[in-house]
Order: C-alpha cells, then sequence, then structure tokens
C-alpha cells in the first residue's frame, strides 16, 4: 500500500467517462507503477459516467484501503477540461500530471515527467505518441488537426491531444479556462511565460471500451477551439506582480 501524505510530491488527474471495463485495471497499474516514485496521490474525476464506473472505482478503493486515491464526482457530464480542471483545482501537489482513462497513456512515463518540471528544467512536460496505436483514420485526422492548430494559433506543438502531461499547477490555475483547454495547456504555458519541453511517451491500444472521440465529433469542436486560442493569444491578460515597494 501506498502511505497518504499530506504534501505529496505531485498529484495525478484522470478524468473518468465511461471506462468501467478499464478503471480497476487503470488504477492497479497506476499503484503497481508509482508506488517507488510517492508520495503522490492520484483523483479520479467521474464525469457523470452512465455506467458503473463509479461504482467500481469506489470498490477498489475499499478493497485496497487506497489512502492515496481521491475520487472527484461531477453532478453530471460536463466534459473532459471540466472533468481535468476539477481535479486540478482539488490537487494537493505543486506539480499535476494528467493521463486519459482509456489505458492508452503509460504512467511509466510520469516519474521522469515530473522529474524534470521539480527539477526546475521547465514548467511543463508533454507528451508525444510517435507510434501511435490507433486506427489510420484516427493518426490521418490527428495529424491534420494538429496541423490547422498549429498554422491558426501561431504555435507549434507536435502533439496536442497526447493526455499525459506534467505542469507546475500553478499554470493550470492561472490559464484561462474554456471547454477544450485540455488539449492547448502546452501554448497556454508558453503564452503565460512559462517553458514546455516535449517528450516522446509509448502509447498503447484501447483494448476495453469505446472511444469517446471520432472525426464527426472532433474536427469542428477542434477548429471552434482553435479560434479561441487565437483570440485569447492577443486578449488575454498574463501580467504577475514583480514587488511592492
Amino acid at each position: 500500500m501506498i502511505p497518504f501524505d499530506p504534501e505529496p510530491r505531485f498529484s495525478l488527474v484522470v478524468p473518468i467517462y465511461n471506462e468501467e471495463d478499464n478503471v480497476q485495471n487503470l488504477l492497479q497499474e497506476v499503484a503497481d507503477v508509482l508506488a517507488a516514485h510517492g508520495p503522490f496521490e492520484a483523483l479520479l474525476v467521474d464525469d457523470g459516467s452512465k455506467d458503473a464506473s463509479l461504482q467500481r472505482m469506489r470498490e477498489w478503493k475499499a478493497a485496497k484501503g487506497a489512502s492515496w486515491l481521491r475520487i472527484v464526482v461531477l453532478e453530471g457530464n460536463c466534459g473532459q477540461s471540466a472533468a481535468v480542471m476539477a481535479g486540478v483545482e482539488q490537487a494537493r501537489g505543486a506539480v499535476v500530471t494528467t493521463m486519459d482513462g482509456d489505458m492508452q497513456n503509460d504512467p511509466r512515463d510520469l516519474p521522469a515527467m515530473v522529474a524534470r518540471v521539480l527539477a526546475g528544467e521547465c514548467d511543463a512536460v508533454v507528451g508525444v505518441r510517435r507510434k501511435r496505436r490507433d486506427t489510420l483514420m484516427r493518426r490521418l485526422s490527428s495529424k491534420i488537426g494538429n496541423g490547422v492548430r498549429n498554422w491558426l494559433t501561431g504555435d507549434r506543438v507536435t502533439d496536442a491531444a497526447c493526455g499525459i502531461k506534467a505542469i507546475r499547477r500553478e499554470f493550470w490555475l492561472r490559464a484561462p479556462k474554456f471547454v477544450g483547454m485540455h488539449r492547448f495547456m502546452a501554448t497556454l504555458v508558453k503564452h503565460l511565460g512559462g517553458t514546455v519541453v516535449e517528450v516522446d511517451v509509448n502509447h498503447r491500444p484501447r483494448v476495453a471500451g469505446v472511444a469517446k472521440y471520432g472525426i464527426g465529433n472532433r474536427a469542428w469542436k477542434g477548429l471552434r477551439d482553435c479560434l479561441v486560442m487565437r483570440w485569447l493569444h492577443t486578449s488575454v491578460l498574463t501580467h504577475r506582480v514583480k514587488e511592492e515597494l
């Protein structure tokens, strides 16, 4: 068992929506992989799941006595950005990491990412899925989406939709909040004066459950989010007080 610590070295936030077939395996893997890299806390945020995801999280926590696990339950389905931010707002670690709930991200990538942020090398480390284990159509749509995104935002991010990240909590909290923001955190950190490092990460095929995103429900939303980011780049206040005399 990983002991509870009042000051975790880092926090892990995982948004969960209808992942009943994955969530217990995900929790066990997180426990097995991160036990040697704590103290840490994991906040699994149930985003209004309509299946047994929440029940299975509760059962796993009770069976394992996992005091490091915090289950955050939203009132309804609010979307991935809201679920991520709900976890960030409740997190206690100075560094907040994220993963998707479908087990395609590998928690083994997290310790090195966290270490680079804690060492002061950068303010954020974001993953790049060089060898994506998805269908050809999903890979192609992602490549096109990243190209359009970089063109509209004027930034250069290799894999904006990669869910595995490690970012100083202060940048999560300072970033403007909008639907889709979780995919733009690298750009937002840079806009707020932070430094970002990209690293190759492992990507695994989905073995259970159903993908929540596809071309049909992502194309328009992705374009809308890019236009929001274009506006934010010139309109959002980013000042910080240096000192008061």
